[in-house]
This record gives C-alpha cells, sequence and structure tokens, in this order.
C-alpha cells in the first residue's frame, strides 16, 4: 500500500474519529427509532397536523380504523401511484403540471439541467487562467478575483430577489478592454443569472409529486455543480488555444441555447389548483372530505385563474402532449396573481423565522460558497511549484469534481426517494419531511473529510492525484448527497413558499459567496493551504451535527413557526 493511502487512513482516524463516534451514536438513534412511532422524530402535541407531514402510503397505518378508513379514500378518488398516495393530488386539468406526461416533464428537466449548468458555469468562467488575467490586468490576484467574482455573486444575490433577465451581457464582457469594464459586464451578468437558483427548485415542487423530487433536486444540483466543475477543463482548453475572448463568447452562445430551450420545453409551472387538493398543507382529518370533493368535482367545471394556461371546461386525464402550445411559450401567457411588487419582494425574509428553512440555507450556502472558494483559488494552488500546470491542465482537475457528482446524483434516488418512502413504510404510512436528512451526513462523512485530505496533501506537496481525486472528489460528492437531502427538506416543509425560500437561500448564499471571494486569495496566502482548508473541514463538520436536532425536533419546530408565522 503507497505512503499516499496511508496518509489518506491517517486523517481520517486522527480527525474524523471523534465526529464520526458521534455521528455512529445517531445512526444507533436512528437503528433504535425504527422500533417505534415517528422513527426518532418527536411528535407534535400543539397541532392536529403539521404543514408537511403527510399520508404517504397506504401500506401501513396508526391503527386498524385508519387503514380501513385510508382504503375507503382511494377508494373514493384519491389518486395513488401503486400503493403510495400522490402528494399534492393532481386535478383532472390537462395542463395541471402534476398532469403533464412523462416525456413533457423529462424534457422540462433537461432543459433546467443545461440552463442551471450555463448558470453554474458562468460563476468561474475564467478562474483557471486567473493567474495569468491579473498580471494581463497589471493587477493582484487578490484583486482581481474580488472584482471578478465578488462583483458577480453581488448582483446574483440582489437579482435572486428582483430580477428573472437572461445573461447575453456575456458578449460584452469578451469585447472589454479594461478591468473596470469587465467587472461592469460581469455585474450586469449577475442581474441576469440569479433567478434560476430560486425558480428551478420550486418548479420542481410544481412538476413532481413529493415522493419524486429528490431525484430532481438531485439533478437541479447535477447542473448547478456540474456546470462549476465541468466549466474548468472545456474552458482551460479554449483558454489556452483560442484566447479567453473565444471562452467567453462560446459561454455567450451557451445562454442563447439555453433561451431557447427555456422557450420550448419550460412554460410557466404555477398552477392554481384547488386547496383540497394539497395534502401536505391542510390537516389529515380532512382526509374524508377531500376524497369526496374529489370525486364530486370530477365531472365539473373548475373555474380556473385567466392566465394559468388551463383550459377547463371539460373533464379529462393525464396530458399526453410533449410540447407545450405555442399560446404557453408566451413570455407573458405564465400564471396571473395580483401582488404588490414591494412586498412581495420583502416576503422571503420573514422565512428567516422558520428554523427549517435556517438551517437548509447555512448547509447550502456553505457548500456552494465552498465549490466558488475552490474554483477561485484552484489556479493559485496548481499553477505554482511544485505541480506548475497550464491553463488546459488546471481546468482537467475539476474532472474529479463533475465525475464525484454524477455519482452523487446517481445514488440520490436511493438514498433520498427511496429512503424516504421507505421510512414512510416504516412509520404505518406517514411521512415526515424530516426522512430527508439522514443523507445530510454526507456532507462531513466526504465534504468534510475531503476538506482534510485536500489540505494536507497540498501542504505536504503529495503527487497531483491526492489532492485532485481524492480530496476533490469526496468533497463534491458529499456536497451533491447533502444539499440534495436539505434542498428537498426546505421544498416540503414549505412546499406553499418555495419559491420566497429558494429567493431568500440565493439572496444569502451568493452575498455569503461574495464576501468569501473578497477576501479567499488573501486568506489563502497568509495562513497557508493546510490551516485553511482544515478550517473549512472544521466547519463542514460542525455544521453537519446541527442535522442531528434538526432530525429530532424538526417536526416540533415546524409546528412552532405554523401557530406563531401563519402562511395568509
Amino acid at each position: 500500500m503507497s505512503a499516499d493511502v496511508f496518509l489518506v487512513f491517517d486523517i481520517l482516524l486522527l480527525v474524523g474519529l471523534p465526529y464520526t463516534t458521534l455521528l455512529a451514536s445517531f445512526l444507533h438513534y436512528l437503528i433504535f427509532s425504527f422500533a417505534i412511532m415517528g422513527l426518532g422524530v418527536l411528535d407534535n402535541h400543539k397541532l392536529e397536523h403539521v404543514p408537511g407531514t403527510v399520508f404517504l402510503n397506504d401500506a401501513g397505518s396508526l391503527d386498524l380504523d385508519i387503514a380501513v378508513e385510508t382504503a375507503n379514500h382511494l377508494a373514493a378518488g384519491l389518486k395513488h401511484d401503486k400503493s403510495i398516495i400522490l402528494i399534492p393530488q393532481p386535478s383532472d386539468y390537462p395542463e395541471d403540471p402534476l398532469n403533464w406526461s412523462k416525456w413533457r416533464k423529462e424534457l422540462f428537466t433537461a432543459a433546467f439541467i443545461f440552463s442551471c449548468g450555463a448558470v453554474g458555469a458562468v460563476g468561474p468562467l475564467l478562474s483557471t487562467a486567473a493567474v495569468p488575467l491579473a498580471e494581463g490586468y497589471h493587477s493582484s490576484i487578490g484583486t482581481f478575483t474580488s472584482k471578478y467574482n465578488g462583483v458577480l455573486l453581488g448582483c446574483v444575490a440582489i437579482s435572486s430577489l428582483l430580477s428573472n433577465s437572461l445573461a447575453l451581457e456575456i458578449f460584452w464582457g469578451a469585447a472589454s478592454t479594461s478591468l473596470s469594464s469587465l467587472t461592469g459586464s460581469r455585474a450586469l451578468t449577475g442581474l441576469g443569472v440569479g433567478p434560476w437558483e430560486a425558480l428551478i427548485p420550486a418548479s420542481i415542487a410544481d412538476v413532481w409529486f413529493v415522493h419524486q423530487r429528490g431525484f430532481r433536486i438531485a439533478l437541479f444540483n447535477l447542473g448547478i455543480f456540474g456546470g462549476i466543475n465541468l466549466n474548468s477543463p472545456i474552458a482551460g482548453a479554449i483558454i489556452q488555444n483560442y484566447g479567453w475572448r473565444v471562452c467567453s463568447y462560446a459561454m455567450a452562445g451557451a445562454f442563447v441555447l439555453q433561451t431557447i430551450l427555456v422557450f420550448l420545453f419550460m412554460p410557466e409551472t404555477a398552477y392554481h389548483r384547488a386547496e383540497v387538493l394539497n395534502l401536505d398543507t391542510a390537516s389529515r382529518d380532512n382526509l374524508p372530505d377531500a376524497a369526496q370533493e374529489l370525486k364530486e368535482e370530477k365531472a365539473e367545471h373548475v373555474e380556473m385563474t385567466p392566465g394559468n394556461g388551463n383550459t377547463g371546461g371539460k373533464k379529462v386525464g393525464q396530458s399526453k402532449k410533449v410540447f407545450p402550445s405555442f399560446k404557453q411559450m408566451l413570455p407573458w401567457s405564465g400564471y396571473s396573481h395580483e401582488v404588490n411588487l414591494f412586498w412581495i419582494t420583502l416576503r422571503p425574509f420573514r422565512l428567516v423565522t422558520s428554523v427549517a428553512i435556517v438551517y437548509g440555507i447555512v448547509i447550502f450556502t456553505t457548500a456552494i460558497s465552498w465549490l466558488v472558494m475552490i474554483a477561485i483559488t484552484i489556479s493559485l494552488i496548481f499553477s505554482s511549484p511544485p505541480y506548475n500546470f497550464t491553463v488546459a491542465q488546471v481546468g482537467l482537475t475539476n474532472l474529479s469534481g463533475f465525475v464525484a457528482s454524477v455519482l452523487g446524483t446517481l445514488v440520490a434516488q436511493p438514498l433520498s426517494d427511496g429512503l424516504a418512502v421507505y421510512m414512510s413504510k416504516r412509520n404505518q404510512g406517514v411521512y415526515e419531511p424530516e426522512f430527508r436528512l439522514p443523507i445530510v451526513l454526507s456532507y462531513f462523512l466526504f465534504t468534510g473529510v475531503g476538506f482534510f485530505v485536500w489540505g494536507e496533501a497540498s501542504y505536504r506537496q503529495e503527487p497531483w492525484p491526492v489532492p485532485v481525486i481524492v480530496g476533490l472528489g469526496m468533497i463534491n460528492f458529499g456536497i451533491q448527497l447533502s444539499t440534495t437531502g436539505v434542498l428537498a427538506y426546505m421544498v416540503d416543509s414549505h412546499r406553499e413558499l418555495a419559491g420566497e425560500s429558494f429567493a431568500l437561500l440565493g439572496f444569502v448564499s451568493k452575498t455569503f459567496a461574495m464576501g468569501l471571494a473578497f477576501y479567499i486569495s488573501d486568506w489563502l496566502l497568509t495562513s497557508g493551504i493546510r490551516n485553511a482548508f482544515f478550517t473549512l473541514g472544521g466547519i463542514t463538520t460542525g455544521l453537519t451535527l446541527l442535522t442531528i436536532p434538526m432530525y429530532i425536533f424538526g417536526k416540533r419546530l415546524r409546528s412552532w413557526h405554523h401557530v406563531h408565522f401563519p402562511i395568509h
């Protein structure tokens, strides 16, 4: 066994053992909890029904009476997929996004994966050439990265709340002749790409049922993180062979393609659905009424909100259309709802009172910031001795992160949706959003440990496969899994406020990443690689431990928020 492998085992034992012991105790708690109702999630005694908690599976029941009652509900008309009750219940109209055909849903998914990939790539677009570009603009590496990335991230934070324009301002950046001009183009680009991180997860909640969302959120993450990681090898090769301006023009071309995909495959997903269909936000005691009302309304006309794309008027089943109509593709044909722009902009900030949302924001913000930090500093590390990588070689180092993200996406299906459904069955059919949280433990097991490996290997100047394949691979694998868990938890806890939740998430994460961009290069130079990345590993580990109380007390915290801050 090589010395490099021993290095990894040493780090795992010396640094990870105390935390691993604590996490092992939590896993033991989970296993023991499988024998009791709730699976370790403490029940709430103040509300009959806590929003987010749903009866998902008819394979189990709380008691015999509920088992019989549930079977009657299914027979009365509640739609289900085999033994899984569909949450929320779809209406009987084809333009309800829940009724879209499988092909239409998957084309929508493919379109947002590409779009999110473009959004993820635009941040670290020229990071592989940061050192030569800083020299070309007669600037220090710290000043260049703070202006090039910091201004972009700041504008993305603002646009998460306000803007929905497209990022074709990259053409300006490609033609810029000064650092100030390049910085200005990045600011406008940030205003264009910001809303994507807020709108796509909310759209996933509109299109997919609760037992299907985890994998689609993993695909959203793959788009964002894959764009960050896959950008570097592609951009590095283009920059080395054709120059950074050609790379910027190619990025602008990708956004032109993105615009076409949005026009063709991504119509409005917001839909005015009868409240009785929202079984996750209504009381479980309303289940009999919901089934009866669904049965009575099957052949009735339900008046729909104008402009939402619903034809109404006659009873229909699941839509067989693959493509939206031309009318639905028009930019002004979306969901119509009278709101005050000023108050709707401030509405996301009310969610700071939700512990579930704050927890998710903290985990996701640090995860995305760590990736931004790696993208910013990777040129500084591998362009210097002993590696002396070319621009193209620096870009290729991120391939390990992309491969790890793909692997994380593949296992997200059984570890997110599959585990949630399995735990619901063990919980006598009752689904709790907290069942999404066990997967978040990967944030320490892979990302935290990966930072320790990355920092120690870089400090010892180990051969590049150790920091690149092992370190970066573990970091990205853990981030892909953990963020899938927290985003699904946020959606399932507050589906009715998913848009606002992710608007706040985008604002906070990009503001934090912007601050990081302004000092990260100088911090790395003054503190040293080892100390800097060990610090990140420690922060990651500490934040992961928050998952334990969130799993145990999460339902009571959701109840507290609903009682004191009801949604109107």
